[in-house]
Order: structure tokens, then C-alpha cells, then sequence
């Protein structure tokens, strides 16, 4: 058996992996130890001593205290909704711009580039007004409505899936009698598994993690999602840092989990697209 050969540039690359790792792995490690202190503990000991004893009565407090439990309810719903209207819209865009040619096609695909370009934040007065005059203001459908906009970034993914699939698939089921409907339905979405998938955990970290939409749009205290939960332990919690690290661990499991059992898929579309 060949033995591995260690060069000054392999040594070099494993430290520059091993030292991104601990500057990502760092700060969750020093907010998981945190939550489990009381909050003298916390206050007169370092941010990497272990603590004393185990305190999951922080947890118990940001859980019931905090509401976490109705933010995760509307996160759920918001995050549901805007992800298959946003991951449909966007497979079907992308099908459409990838298997027919049409006079707009340019066009439109610059408007979409444009408007990257453009910082949402410079739109907020014109988007609120909209928002309002329809009657969505202080309703989940106000940031659903807003996060279903497709991004270039997922239209591109799909579009380079799209090219892997034969267009004689296509033309055999048309054949076949099968609408342009039924071909994205029966044969296009099928075979979009892996790209939908990092899309999902891409873009639905965004839409889990959002805090200023649901923030502008959603005011009421009954319609609060995990990260305005969150935020508003900084007035009765405001000097209780256990509580609050305990209550960002709670927000931090649920994406985690997603994301340690869909990584292989996530991989899979990234390299796909790339390629």
C-alpha cells in the first residue's frame, strides 16, 4: 500500500481547512456552553469554561417564556408555502427560458439581472405602499408574497439541470400527446430532484432566518416567527444572556438537522450546476 506523501503545500492546505473549521465551529460552541450557565455563572466565568452543573431551565424559559413555540408555527407556514410556490416558480421559469425560444427571452433575462443589481432596501417605500394597497399588511401572506420572487441564482441552477435532460424526452412525450404541462410535471420536475433540494436548504435558510420582513410587514405579537421571537428577548432578557443563547440554540437545531440529512443532495446540485 502506497503511503500518503506529505508536501509543504498539503500541510498547508489541511491548516487553512483546520482553522476555518474552528472559526465556524467557535462561536456555536461558546453560545451551546452559555445556554447551559446561570446567568452569575455566565457573568464571573469565561465563555469556554464548561459549567458547573447542567441548567436546561434556560431552554425551558426561551421555549415557553419567549413564544418560540408559536414562532416556529408561523415560521413553518411562511417557510412551506414560500418554498414550493418559489422552488415551482422557479423550475418553471427556468424550463420555459431553457427549452423555448421567444422574441423577450434576452430581455427578460436582463430585467432579472438588473434587478439583482438593485439593493432591495431602495425599494422598500414602493413595496410597502403595494403590500398595503393590497391589504396584506400585518398577514403571513405579505412575506409569502414576498419571498416568492425567483432568483437568478436558482433560475441559473435549474437551467444547467435542464441542459442534462435529453429535449427528445420532450419531443417523445409531446409525440405521445402529452401537454408542455404534463412534460414538466411527468418528466422535467422529476429530474430535478438534486437542484431542488439545494435550493431548498439555499434559499430556505434565507426565508427561515428572515428577520426584517417578517419584522416590517408582520407588527402583530401573535404573528411573530422564530427570528422576531428571538428578538424580542432583548427587553425582559435583555441582561439574562444564558436565556438568550439558549433561545438562538433553539433556532440554530431545526436548520442543522435539515441540513446534516440533505447535505449529500446539497453537494450533489452544487457540483451538477457547476459543471
Amino acid at each position: 500500500m502506497k503511503k500518503k506523501q506529505w508536501t509543504i503545500g498539503k500541510v498547508f492546505q489541511y491548516l487553512i481547512l483546520i482553522l476555518g473549521a474552528i472559526v465556524a465551529l467557535l462561536p456555536i460552541l461558546v453560545v451551546f456552553i452559555g445556554s447551559l450557565k446561570s446567568n452569575d455563572e455566565f457573568l464571573t466565568t469565561g465563555v469556554l469554561a464548561l459549567p458547573r452543573a447542567l441548567d436546561f431551565s434556560n431552554y425551558k424559559t426561551a421555549f415557553v417564556n419567549g413564544q418560540m413555540l408559536l414562532g416556529f408555527k408561523n415560521t413553518v407556514i411562511i417557510f412551506v408555502v414560500s418554498m414550493l410556490g418559489k422552488l415551482t416558480l422557479g423550475s418553471m421559469f427556468a424550463y420555459v427560458m431553457s427549452r423555448f425560444d421567444f422574441k423577450l427571452k434576452k430581455p427578460i433575462m436582463t430585467l432579472f439581472m438588473m434587478a439583482m443589481l438593485i439593493p432591495s432596501i431602495t425599494a422598500q417605500v414602493a413595496t410597502f405602499q403595494i403590500i398595503n394597497g393590497l391589504g396584506l399588511f400585518n398577514t403571513m401572506w405579505a412575506v409569502i408574497l414576498l419571498n416568492l420572487g425567483t432568483d437568478v441564482i436558482s433560475i441559473y441552477v435549474f437551467m444547467q439541470y435542464l441542459q442534462e435532460i435529453p429535449i427528445s424526452l420532450d419531443e417523445s412525450a409531446f409525440l405521445d400527446g402529452a401537454s408542455y404541462f404534463g412534460i414538466f410535471w411527468r418528466i422535467i420536475l422529476p429530474n430535478l430532484k438534486a437542484p431542488i433540494v439545494t435550493m431548498l436548504i439555499i434559499s430556505g435558510v434565507g426565508v427561515y432566518n428572515d428577520f426584517y420582513s417578517p419584522f416590517l410587514y408582520m407588527p402583530d405579537r401573535n404573528l411573530k416567527v422564530i427570528s422576531t421571537a428571538l428578538f424580542a428577548f432583548k427587553g425582559p432578557y435583555g441582561s439574562n444572556w444564558p436565556v438568550i443563547l439558549a433561545g438562538v440554540v433553539i433556532v440554530i437545531i431545526p436548520i442543522l438537522i435539515v441540513f446534516l440529512s440533505l447535505q449529500k443532495y446539497i453537494y450533489n446540485g452544487v457540483a451538477g450546476s457547476v459543471k
